[in-house]
């Protein structure tokens, strides 16, 4: 627990220091529903194959999401796991840490509580704002995250793009560009809606994983709001009857 809490506070000093640097551009506010299974089953399923290659939730563990989503050991493990894992292993990835720093220039991040370190806007900001620079080693940059070491791995969902920028300079000759639109330069397999529902459903499950236990509690929040309204009700008779007799 003390390792985790340490993460969570590296992640939140990383995020400070790239905000740091430049206002992240959120354009769009993403409304996610933890409550919903669905949501959840289909997010999972896309972080499994598209985002374990190289991200791991070294904080969560394979039977504990299975538990979480109403999914049954073989329908976790043969339908989302793509490894030899074992059920109650922690999702771990193979990718070795100095072999992914050579590749990408840093290591990619474990996930498990990148939702309380980003929040859930920047993140899915961050995977709909991708966009062609054929300056960068990669050959995409991101609105969000300028300069950002990661590839869009969902691109042949969302497609290829260009940004438009209006570039400027203010009264001290200093240079700046003000972001216009995105225009289209391929198609991808899903239309624009369809790809930011899939968006939406990983950062609902990222969510999720930050935090397990608010599954949990918001099934408590029923009982306990019948509580409160059983109790007002018995303190109220309670009052009127030590105080029948005062006109």
């Amino acid at each position: 627990m003390k390792k985790l809490h340490l993460i969570t506070l590296g992640l939140m000093m990383f995020s400070g220091l790239a905000s740091a640097a430049g206002d992240a551009y959120i354009g769009e506010h993403v409304q996610t529903n933890i409550r919903s299974t669905d949501s959840l089953r289909n997010g999972a399923r896309t972080f499994m194959n598209y985002c374990m290659g190289c991200h791991s939730m070294e904080f969560q563990r394979y039977n504990r999401v299975a538990e979480d989503l109403g999914l049954t050991e073989d329908e976790m493990m043969n339908g989302l796991v793509l490894t030899d894992a074992k059920f109650a292993d922690k999702m771990t990835i193979a990718m070795d840490p100095q072999d992914a720093e050579q590749w990408f220039g840093k290591t990619p991040p474990d996930l498990t509580v990148i939702a309380k370190a980003r929040g859930l806007d920047w993140l899915y900001n961050f995977l709909i704002n991708y966009y062609l620079d054929p300056t960068r080693p990669t050959g995409w940059n991101n609105l969000t995250f300028e300069n950002a070491s990661m590839p869009h791995v969902l691109w042949e969902f969302q497609g290829m793009r260009k940004a438009n920028f209006n570039v400027y300079e203010d009264e001290d000759g200093n240079e700046h560009k003000e972001f216009i639109d995105f225009e289209v330069v391929e198609a991808g397999s899903m239309s624009e809606q369809e790809y930011k529902d899939m968006v939406r459903d990983l950062v609902n499950f990222l969510d999720y994983s930050s935090e397990p236990a608010q599954l949990i509690r918001m099934s408590y929040a029923p009982w306990v709001l019948l509580f409160v309204a059983l109790f007002t009700f018995l303190a109220y008779l309670l009052k009127v009857n030590y105080f029948r007799d005062i006109h």
